[in-house]
């Protein structure tokens, strides 16, 4: 038999944690100066050093300790703005809007209906409908921003583990459900891209604009592509 002092009071039941399931992360950016600064290589971070060396054999760049609290304490600058990964379909990104001031989550939503706290869930956010209104209002600090998330394995070391990668990027949100519709289509793991992706126009007042966004592409089944000489 086992002890059951948790049936007459569960509040007392204490909170499962869970660990972190991926190996490291990708990020499009880094902060200097406590100011944020984009990239054009992918920096990627982990706290395995078996992980960083995997990483910088693949796509270049040194291992180096810095002083972040965080657990992927080691950071490599990659020499790529590509990368062949693999995602497990549609269920590797997840999105959601979010508007924080400090480390509190104020607003939670889909766009449409509140995702958070439990006694708002289902409600109107009464977001701005139009795209040029959310941008205006989550720029202003007013309404949320996107908060999306993708796990993935590298194409050209599967077993090394599981890697995220976060944004807040409009530009992706805007083209999200055509990704997961492609990754619905191939019913399976998929070999993708992910990928920082350059920019550059002219503004009608003649300034010239540069910038990086995150893209993913869906290439082909995983399987399909394991079968094949070369991928």
């Amino acid at each position: 038999m086992a002890i059951r002092i948790f049936e007459t009071d569960p509040n007392a039941r204490p909170k499962q944690t869970f660990s972190d399931d991926t190996v490291g992360r990708f990020h499009g950016g880094k902060q200097v100066d406590n100011l944020p600064v984009a990239l054009s290589e992918w920096r990627v971070t982990t706290g395995d050093p078996e992980v960083a060396h995997a990483v910088a054999q693949l796509m270049g760049g040194t291992p180096v300790e810095t002083d972040s609290t965080s657990e992927n304490f080691i950071e490599i600058l990659t020499e790529r703005d590509k990368v062949k990964v693999v995602l497990s379909g549609p269920d590797a990104i997840s999105s959601d809007l979010k508007l924080w001031n400090g480390s509190a989550l104020i607003h939670h939503c889909d766009g449409v209906e509140f995702l958070s706290p439990d006694e708002d869930r289902g409600k109107p956010c009464r977001c701005p409908e139009l795209m040029e209104d959310r941008k205006a209002a989550a720029k202003a600090k007013r309404g949320p921003a996107p908060s999306i998330s993708v796990s993935f394995r590298l194409a050209e070391d599967y077993d090394l583990g599981l890697f995220r990668f976060q944004t807040g990027s409009w530009k992706l949100a805007e083209v999200l459900h055509e990704v997961e519709n492609a990754l619905d289509k191939v019913a399976g793991e998929a070999l993708c891209t992910v990928e920082l992706e350059l920019v550059e126009y002219t503004t009608k007042k003649g300034r010239d604009v540069s910038y990086r966004k995150p893209v993913i592409r869906v290439l082909k089944s995983w399987s399909d592509a394991v079968a094949e000489p070369t991928y």
